[in-house]
């Protein structure tokens, strides 16, 4: 994935006076950052599928992608980056209702670690504006991917792995 999550929870508890307005700065930074170079790196890579986070949120953009590919997304939630403040707000339920909505519409194909609390879960459904990329690469693109997102400053994180199965994701 190419941006952190977080901008549904985070512009929605400043809307309601639960975070300071300077805390959104990261989440104008995020948004205005553009995917287009990220896009070519993971052609570039070979990637087998992609797609922006937005609207459904991490895990429903990730159920979307498990379906049409006929596998098995793994996430390694420890691993899934989050701006600041969004998992404490998250734990305490102050999330947008298109997260629990996102939420809901994940449940029944996707498998929780119990150790992933309802707050992680809320936060992986987090609806996104102009969210990153997440992009499924074949093992040996991994390195070019890496090269020309180094080469251009911008971030990215390995957060899980494809494996064969029926159109479902498993969260650990």
């Amino acid at each position: 994935i190419t941006k952190p999550l977080g901008t549904g929870i985070l512009t929605s508890a400043a809307k309601k006076g639960k975070i300071k307005s300077s805390a959104l700065n990261a989440v104008i930074d995020s948004m205005l950052m553009l995917n287009k170079t990220a896009s070519k790196a993971a052609v570039a890579a070979d990637s087998k599928s992609a797609t922006d986070v937005t609207g459904f949120g991490l895990l429903g953009h990730a159920l979307n992608i498990a379906r049409r590919s006929k596998a098995t997304l793994v996430i390694h939630s420890k691993k899934v980056p989050f701006m600041d403040k969004v998992k404490e707000l998250s734990a305490a339920g102050a999330v947008p209702k298109g997260a629990r909505t996102n939420l809901d519409f994940c449940e029944k194909a996707t498998t929780f670690a119990e150790s992933v609390s309802n707050g992680s879960r809320l936060a992986l459904s987090d609806p996104q504006t102009s969210g990153g990329l997440l992009i499924s690469l074949p093992r040996g693109g991994l390195k070019k991917f890496d090269r020309i997102m180094k080469k251009n400053n911008l971030p990215y994180w390995t957060i899980g792995e494809v494996r064969k199965g029926k159109g479902r994701i498993i969260v650990e």
